[in-house]
């Protein structure tokens, strides 16, 4: 079966049947057809056999500074001779009548000595022979009025460019590749074989109305030849993987809840019942901004209530840590530590009795970049609101989200945190990766946390860190790998795994 050929191929297989050994700019002439057309042509015949490329590789000669200079006013020699009458000169003398710098005047004086032209002694100088004619600047002249290439200079050229060439600046080699185009045996017999009836490209409304279809062939398509590569723009593999962690808790019926970046201390540590003098809250784990928050993020009862907490407890059944709670440091803002602080106030804003929630943000942490660390990570969150709800709840939760990422080994133990109790940490087990890896802490909020916001029923919790669950993904063993903006990487990610 014949390999079908577009009507770019056919010119250009016309053009290359009429005239061998030729340039694809010289196809594009003849053919008339625009050069990038015949470029793309000339790769569909090479790779159907019907065409053989070959490069040639030329070099064209140029004037360089020196030489344009040379080739106006004459080589420096030649202007040096015409100074120069029979007798003997003084040297200071013809320095002061040569029109140029003193390079070029000593560059005279040496070219002049080594052509035999004249003689230097101490006396001064004195002409030899007066030369009639100058071929280097023959030379000159023809590169400047014709397009010269290397491969084109006769012996007797080829001698006069190597004496010229080593002067500096005289003449520059531009060096050009070029694709000489031949017809293969098979190209030869498929071009003699081309009808001249043209066919059409597509079926168009004048073609349908004009029932030109009728009248000609349509052109045979190979769905067998490759295709473009083509780079849209596309979304990140984190912005892909926080895009379907939405989907799965949209379709277990959670709702997402955002918050600011910009915390004050009193929602990021003390409505979670951590205490004033905890090490989190120093410089060290947490970036402190200069000015402060408006008092007014919360209101007198609920500060009330959390400060009494701390100090003995309040009413949550607690003796609290049993310090003197002070409001000087909780209205300083902070580059929020956990996403934990949305969720408090949206606990303190609505006091919810049945509600399931979950965001999932960026949060910050003074902590020293490693491969499985960062400064700067995505947190996923989420709480569930509601009567008689247990430990074994929260823990099918997790297994059942877990499963909808593909993750079915998962296990978990007992832990601690300042603002749930009981608490427990999950881990699962990563086949990519062949390893078992630490992902998100959980638990029960403590009364301490819910009941001074109003929220009666239990809270269950659950928050860790996003990228994890991304190297998971995709076998990653270093986190940093995420944000390298790897070109090459990011391209070969795919789109669905």
């Amino acid at each position: 079966m014949s390999q079908p050929l577009h009507s770019i191929e056919k010119k250009v297989l016309r053009t290359l049947s009429e005239t061998s050994n030729i340039e694809a700019k010289t196809i594009s002439k003849k053919g008339n057809l625009h050069l990038d057309q015949v470029r793309r042509a000339l790769e569909w015949l090479k790779s159907k056999e019907m065409i053989s490329i070959k490069e040639s590789i030329k070099t064209k000669l140029l004037l360089g500074p020196e030489g344009k200079k040379a080739e106006q006013f004459g080589l420096p020699e030649h202007r040096f001779v015409d100074l120069l009458k029979d007798n003997i000169q003084n040297l200071d003398n013809l320095k002061n009548l040569f029109k140029g710098d003193q390079q070029e005047f000593n560059a005279a004086l040496g070219q002049a000595r080594r052509k035999g032209w004249i003689k230097i002694s101490d006396k001064g100088v004195k002409l030899i022979t007066r030369p009639t004619t100058f071929p280097e600047e023959d030379f000159l002249t023809k590169i400047f009025r014709n397009r010269i290439f290397l491969d084109d200079l006769n012996k007797v050229e080829i001698k006069t460019m190597s004496n010229i060439i080593k002067r500096p600046g005289y003449i520059d080699r531009q060096i050009s590749k070029a694709r000489i185009v031949n017809l293969s045996k098979h190209g030869l017999l498929t071009a003699r074989s081309l009808s001249e009836d043209d066919e059409l490209d597509a079926l168009t409304s004048e073609v349908l109305s004009k029932e030109l279809w009728r009248k000609k062939k349509l052109r045979v398509i190979d769905v067998e030849s490759p295709a473009p590569t083509l780079l849209p723009g596309r979304k990140h593999p984190i912005q892909i993987f926080i895009d379907e962690v939405k989907e799965i808790f949209a379709s277990m019926g959670f709702m997402e809840i955002e918050g600011d970046i910009v915390q004050p201390c009193f929602w990021n540590f003390d409505a979670l019942f951590t205490p004033q003098d905890h090490p989190a809250r120093e410089m060290q784990d947490t970036f402190y901004l200069p000015k402060n928050a408006l008092e007014t993020q919360a209101n007198k009862d609920t500060i009330t209530k959390i400060s009494e907490t701390h100090q003995n407890g309040w009413k949550t059944g607690s003796r609290g840590w049993g310090y003197r709670w002070s409001e000087n440091s909780v209205w300083r803002q902070i580059l929020r530590t956990h996403t934990t602080s949305a969720t408090i106030r949206y606990l303190a804003d609505n006091k919810p009795s049945e509600d399931r929630v979950f965001s999932i943000g960026r949060v910050f942490r003074n902590e020293k970049l490693t491969f499985k660390n960062l400064m700067e990570f995505y947190q996923i969150e989420g709480i569930v609101v509601g009567k008689k709800l247990t430990l074994r709840d929260l823990m099918g939760l997790l297994k059942r989200f877990y499963k909808q990422l593909g993750l079915d080994k998962v296990k978990f133990w007992p832990s601690f945190f300042p603002y749930t109790e009981p608490s427990m940490q999950s881990m699962v087990y990563s086949k990519k990766l062949g390893k078992w890896v630490e992902l998100c802490g959980m638990g029960i909020f403590r009364p301490e946390v819910t009941i001074p916001l109003g929220v009666k029923n239990p809270v269950l919790a659950w928050g860790g860190g996003l990228e994890r669950l991304v190297m998971m993904r995709y076998g990653i063993n270093d986190v940093r790998q995420l944000y390298d903006n790897n070109l090459g990487w990011l391209r070969r990610m795919p789109l669905c795994q």
